[in-house]
């Protein structure tokens, strides 16, 4: 069971969106905004039950979507300030740039949030134009202002790369961009392609793996110069400002979720709710149980999962999780390299993670 000494996390899924992303496989919704009221309550209801069956407090939290920054401002802080929470605890809230002001930023620091992550994707229109994304580029300028000026400690940009039409130029721009923000968080993450979706339709616009590679290097290049360090394979932060709640997934810690097809893992069994948000409010205003389905992961399973989440992170693993000749070849290909007692993913093997997975043992 998680002790008052260990992480715990809390994730909040927000399903609402004013528009769908071409990408973009999560439940979301962008004809439910009637229900915002009725699922936010029903979200306290749910986070009070847990406490009352004594759920720890969370030394993270995370508010995401969905677009969070869409529903009241005020109502989602009461939501926030529903989960009880250590005092050193990092709470993030998940902002579309178009939505971030310096009230709307108030309101969420009065509730305690000290990070947020705004989606950027991109700093190039046509490529916004691509994905789907409904924002202007030119208001990420003004939600970082907001950012600073109300004084928060931390905060995230989020792009991601491989869009049809995205030239490397384009790419270098983004990355420029952001960076003249002076950002102590950046996650660039390579466009995939998730079944259901309609860029999953459109052969002819999806990602190219020589092109990924190149802009992957591209960004580790640049955040390097600036000071940023990779410390997970998609995200470069400057000392102390990593990203808690996701190192705690990658640490197979454990986490509740609250809201409609949110997951949670506790002692290694993880398990996920409804997903639509009329069913989450039914059932929770029912007094029901929200879970849609689980599973108990065997000790085999959940060690080679843990393995294949830590080789991702800048610690890396220790090398006797490699057979000796998978580990000489991989140190002799580039892929891997020493760190003292540890091994860990150099640039290329960053690009090959997959690969070099395969080779746990």
């Amino acid at each position: 069971m998680t002790s008052a000494d260990q992480p715990f996390g809390v994730y909040v899924h927000v399903p609402f969106c004013a528009s769908k992303c071409d990408y973009c496989a999560f439940a979301t919704w962008t004809d439910r905004h009637h229900l915002v009221d009725v699922y936010l309550d029903a979200l306290e209801i749910d986070i009070a039950r847990a406490v009352a069956a004594g759920m720890p407090l969370a030394t993270t939290v995370f508010v995401g979507g969905g677009t969070p920054t869409l529903v009241p401002p005020e109502r989602l802080g009461a939501v926030i300030r529903s989960i009880p929470v250590t005092g050193d605890a990092e709470i993030s809230v998940e902002c579309n740039p178009d939505d971030v002001t310096h009230d709307l930023l108030e309101h969420y620091g009065d509730a305690g949030v000290n990070r947020v992550s705004i989606g950027v994707q991109s700093m190039v229109g046509h490529v916004l134009g691509t994905l789907g994304r409904r924002h202007d580029q030119r208001n990420v300028a003004s939600a970082v202002e907001a950012v600073r000026s109300v004084g928060l400690p931390t905060f995230n940009l989020d792009i991601i790369y491989g869009a049809a039409g995205e030239s490397q130029d384009d790419w270098e721009h983004t990355v420029r961009s952001v960076l003249e923000f002076d950002p102590p968080h950046v996650s660039a993450y390579a466009l995939t392609v998730e079944a259901g979706t309609p860029l999953a339709g459109q052969v002819d616009r999806h990602p190219d793996d020589d092109d990924q590679a190149d802009k992957y290097e591209v960004v580790d290049t640049l955040m390097t110069a600036a000071g940023l360090e990779n410390y997970e394979v998609s995200n470069w932060a400057r000392p102390g400002h990593e990203c808690r709640h996701n190192l705690l997934y990658w640490r197979q810690q454990d986490y509740l979720g609250f809201g409609c097809a949110s997951h949670s893992h506790r002692d290694g069994r993880r398990w996920w709710n409804v997903r639509t948000p009329e069913r989450y409010v039914d059932l929770v205003r029912a007094g029901a149980a929200t879970e849609s389905a689980g599973e108990t992961l065997d000790t085999d399973t959940r060690r080679m999962e843990g393995l294949q989440l830590a080789v991702r992170l800048r610690d890396g693993v220790s090398p006797e999780v490699f057979a000796p000749h998978d580990l000489d070849e991989l140190l002799r290909g580039g892929l891997l390299r020493r760190d003292h007692d540890r091994v860990v993913l150099t640039r290329t093997g960053r690009l090959m993670a997959n690969a070099v997975s395969m080779r746990l043992r």
